[in-house]
């Protein structure tokens, strides 16, 4: 059988516009993980996103840990000393497959990520929706914890440090000022 008529009859009779859709995705998914950015504009024109991202390996990986800290203020206006959120749970096996309880730890990453972005901006980033999730997720975590008592405020920090590379001495990126406990609501939202 010659290769003309073998694609011929591939991609014609019943099922063969099927064939040529996938045949075409295939090579569409192959072409768009190639690294040079002539092979970009495929995805740019991908609208609804049927084009998968096979690329595992980040081009910039990570070089830096954040570290979440925050202490609180009691009504004695007595401040506690810095406690670091433990955002990291131990790894398991199963993680490899299945790992939904990391998006916890990577939510809270995106969250500091757009934060000190505004920053570097020059932004105070105190009322961005960012830094308001990211309070709340601490008043929870306050709340939740057991020796807390009369907490009247807390602080945050966001800290970043090298990893296991310890000739590099961590390096405090922001401090926000004292937020309440019970959080001053924003007019628009009062409706809802």
């Amino acid at each position: 059988m010659k290769v003309t008529d073998f694609v011929k009859e591939a991609f014609t009779g019943p099922g063969g516009v099927t064939r040529a859709a996938g045949a075409a995705l295939l090579v569409t998914t192959l072409a768009a993980q190639h690294p040079h950015p002539a092979f970009e504009g495929i995805r740019e024109k991908d609208l609804f996103s049927l084009i998968p991202n096979w690329k595992f390996f980040a081009p910039n990986p990570a070089t830096h840990d954040f570290h979440y800290l925050y202490r609180t203020l009691d009504e004695k206006r007595e401040t506690s000393p810095w406690i670091e959120l433990d955002l990291i749970q131990t790894r398991k096996p199963i993680q490899a497959i299945w790992f939904s309880s990391r998006r916890r730890e990577k939510a809270v990453f995106d969250i500091c990520s757009s934060m000190l972005k505004s920053i570097a901006k020059g932004e105070d980033p105190t009322g961005s929706p960012p830094f308001r999730v990211l309070a709340e997720f601490i008043r929870k975590q306050i709340r939740d914890a057991s020796n807390v008592t009369d907490v009247r405020g807390f602080q945050l920090a966001i800290v970043r440090a090298p990893g296991h590379d310890e000739s590099e001495d961590p390096e405090v990126l922001y401090v926000s000022t004292y937020q309440p406990m019970i959080p001053v609501s924003v007019p628009f939202l009062k409706a809802a």
